[in-house]
């Protein structure tokens, strides 16, 4: 974990100090800038043993989350299409790992209203593109070069979806809440013995129909979880490792970059507090591949044009690059894991303080 949380150090110094400012007495401040060491667009660069190595690891770190996910995820798709064909159960008798339709806008305690959760995240999404917009309007699209940005990105993503999830599920409550109040109606009159009731209508008003999860919410869940680790590795080693050595060298940090590195992940802990989202380790796989196509895209803009590296340990030049891309995959894990932990503490507290109205009591 101290060697991850080191190695991660390197992983994000070169952002953090390209938009820090050093402190002079009475000079200007100037931002400092990385340098391009060598070529990386011959031939020479990428054709020996160091990138052969790096390659490897993050070809095998991409293999396992694509095994994960056809261990995991592919039996539960097909399962679900089973299921589908075969006509609705009760939400009793589901496999615990089918995913629902309400689960990716339906808050985790019955006593929430949905659209306290829509609310949320309207909010969450329109504060976060604001300060995305208001950072690149600043520091310009090379911003996207870097790691933080494209996870930050992808947690306005997350909002975004989630907002127009949780318009759909609104409208679907509404519906819902329509017929509870036409059965609640029709049991009235049949106990007054002014009505009875068909073998249908008491089959429909003796259990609770659940629509399975179609693709969009699938690609929620994924964000989702991809998001969870993604915003761990870069907040985390920030405030842990990041402001404490820029402090140790005199730099200045901008109020915006603070903002990139709090919000998000502030906002992202709030929804998780409301959802009732499931975060099964397998997906762990898709922080992976994130990951991995971060890297992906920083070889073939390196290979094409000669452009200085946004961080130190992704410069394959370096004879220890092999170790540096070995520890960040390896990082990936205690980053992730704590956000599991933090969702199984959130399970734990609701679902002893609020045993009847929490939702997800028999989902973890």
């Amino acid at each position: 974990m101290s060697s991850g949380l080191f190695i991660s150090l390197f992983f994000f110094i070169q952002e953090k100090s390209h938009c820090a400012k050093v402190r002079t007495d009475r000079s200007s401040r100037h931002p400092w800038q990385p340098t391009t060491t060598v070529k990386t667009s011959t031939h020479e660069y990428w054709f020996n043993w160091r990138v052969l190595l790096c390659s490897i690891f993050v070809l095998f770190s991409i293999a396992v989350a694509f095994v994960l996910i056809w261990r995991h995820e592919c039996p539960n798709k097909e399962a679900t299409e089973e299921e589908r064909a075969g006509g609705e159960e009760e939400e009793d008798s589901q496999h615990q790992d089918t995913l629902f339709e309400d689960e990716s806008w339906r808050p985790c305690l019955d006593l929430i209203h949905p659209t306290w959760l829509l609310a949320y995240r309207l909010t969450a999404f329109f504060l976060l593109s604001v300060l995305l917009i208001v950072y690149v309007s600043i520091e310009g699209t090379q911003t996207f070069y870097y790691y933080t940005q494209w996870t930050f990105t992808l947690v306005v993503v997350y909002f975004a979806l989630g907002s127009i999830l949780s318009i759909h599920g609104c409208r679907q409550f509404h519906k819902e809440s329509n017929c509870n109040q036409i059965g609640h109606m029709i049991r009235l009159d049949e106990e007054q013995g002014r009505y009875e009731a068909t073998i249908g209508e008491m089959k429909v008003l003796g259990r609770r129909r659940r629509r399975h999860a179609g693709v969009w919410d699938y690609v929620f869940q994924i964000v989702y979880q991809t998001n969870a680790g993604a915003v761990m590795l870069t907040d985390f080693v920030f405030w842990l490792i990041i402001v404490p050595f820029l402090e140790i060298k005199d730099y200045d940090l901008s109020l915006l970059m603070v903002g990139m590195h709090s919000v998000n992940a502030i906002f992202l802990f709030g929804d998780v507090t409301l959802n009732s989202l499931r975060f099964p380790w397998f997906r762990i796989s898709y922080f992976l591949i994130w990951t991995a196509c971060y890297v992906l895209f920083q070889w073939i803009v390196h290979a094409c044009v000669t452009i200085w590296w946004p961080y130190p340990f992704l410069d394959l030049a370096s004879q220890y690059s092999p170790i540096w891309y070995m520890l960040v995959a390896l990082v990936h894990i205690p980053c992730y894991a704590i956000f599991f932990f933090i969702v199984k503490m959130k399970h734990w507290l609701l679902s002893r303080c609020f045993p009847y109205s929490y939702r997800l009591k028999n989902k973890h």
